[in-house]
C-alpha cells in the first residue's frame, strides 16, 4: 500500500497541478489509497462510482455533490468525470478496477490535473492491476 500510495503522490501531486488525490477500488466500493490529509468518505467513493460507472447523464444534468460540495459537470462518460466549482474541480479516470482521482485548486491548471490523472489511469489499464 506504501509503494501505490508513493506512486499516487509521485504522480499526480509531483505535478504540482494536482492538490489531492486518490485510488477508489470499484469491486469493493471503497477508497484503497488517498494522498495525505485527503479524506474521501465511503458515501463519496459511492458517489463517484456511480457518477462514472452508470449515472454520467444524470450528472450531466444535475452535477456532483463531492466532499460536502456540489459541482458543475463539464465531462462525464464511462471513462471520465470532469467536473468544477467556481475555481476548483475533480477529476476521474476509471480502469476495470480502479477509479482515480484528482483535485485541483485556483492556482493550478485543470489540463495538467486532467492530463496527470488520465495518465496514471492509463498506467494500470496497461499494467492489468
Amino acid at each position: 500500500m506504501i509503494q501505490i500510495q508513493n506512486l499516487l503522490i509521485d504522480s499526480l501531486l509531483g505535478t504540482k497541478h494536482v492538490e489531492n488525490a486518490a485510488i477508489v477500488k470499484l469491486r469493493d466500493q471503497c477508497v484503497w489509497v488517498t494522498s495525505p490529509g485527503f479524506n474521501v468518505t465511503s458515501r463519496d467513493a459511492l458517489a463517484l462510482i456511480n457518477a462514472v460507472t452508470s449515472k454520467s447523464a444524470q450528472v450531466r444534468r444535475e452535477g456532483l455533490y463531492f466532499r460536502g460540495k456540489d459541482y458543475k459537470c463539464v465531462r462525464a462518460d464511462e471513462y471520465s468525470l470532469y467536473a468544477r466549482r467556481d475555481n476548483e474541480g475533480v477529476v476521474v479516470a476509471k480502469t476495470d478496477k480502479y477509479l482515480v482521482v484528482g483535485t485541483y485548486n485556483q492556482f493550478m491548471y485543470p489540463s495538467v490535473c486532467v492530463e496527470a490523472v488520465e495518465k496514471l489511469a492509463d498506467y494500470f489499464k496497461k499494467k492489468k492491476s
